[in-house]
């Protein structure tokens, strides 16, 4: 799964090449948990334009009786999520990018967990394959809501865990963000894991285990 993960850079120049007008204005985040709210790029269903906002990490589905569903959806599975209830409509209409520049796992290690930092070699910005959903009660504000698509894990995460979010590669993009794009097997040939030689992982400091630290030292690699 993925729980943490990073958006400390300057996204412009992604912005830009995505053809995005405005970016709204982000501040540095070192330790993004469900619940919170993440930086997103998606199609907007009505104006057919390419839009940044931000949304809720974990997916509340349009037919939801209680939004608390979104704790238990933080993540879909790249392997079933064509077919499971939560997450087939989105994965057809409503296709996002979470923009990050690194995430956090955490490895088993006898009696405890120590939490590893993974990114890319360059420190280069990035995206998750995401999904999102707009969730909406009679005389209440809408909640619009994602998750991050996950996968089995490359080289560099497989001594660490399992599972990995997908990174999708930048020639992936346009396909991803348009809801007409409905070729399934080129779809889910997107959702593998993104090639090792292009990424790093080191060990960090316990205090990313907590939510409420949020700040460079979290990104720090141990001595």
């Amino acid at each position: 799964m993925c729980g943490r993960f990073t958006r400390k850079e300057n996204f412009q120049n992604l912005a830009e090449q995505l053809g995005l007008k405005v970016l709204p204005p982000f501040n540095p985040r070192y330790n993004i948990a469900p619940s919170q709210l993440v930086a997103c790029v998606r199609t907007n269903l009505e104006s057919r334009q390419r839009e940044c906002t931000e949304l809720k990490w974990g997916l509340v589905p349009s037919w939801a009786k209680d939004p608390g569903i979104g704790n238990k959806l933080i993540n879909a599975r790249g392997e079933t999520v064509a077919e499971k209830p939560a997450f087939r409509k989105a994965f057809k209409h409503q296709r996002c990018l979470v923009l990050a520049d690194g995430f956090y796992e955490w490895k088993r290690e006898g009696n405890t967990k120590q939490p590893y930092y993974i990114r890319f070699k360059d420190h280069r910005v990035f995206a998750f394959a995401g999904l999102w959903e707009r969730w909406e009660q009679p005389e209440a504000k809408p909640l619009e809501s994602c998750t991050l698509i996950t996968t089995g894990p490359n080289a560099v995460m497989e001594p660490i865990h399992h599972r990995m979010p997908v990174i999708l590669s930048f020639k992936d993009y346009a396909d991803w963000l348009d809801p007409s794009f409905q070729f399934v097997e080129r779809i889910n040939a997107m959702l593998r894991p993104y090639p090792s030689e292009e990424m790093e992982a080191y060990p960090v400091s316990q205090l990313v285990n907590n939510p409420r630290n949020d700040q460079p030292e979290c990104v720090i690699p141990m001595q």
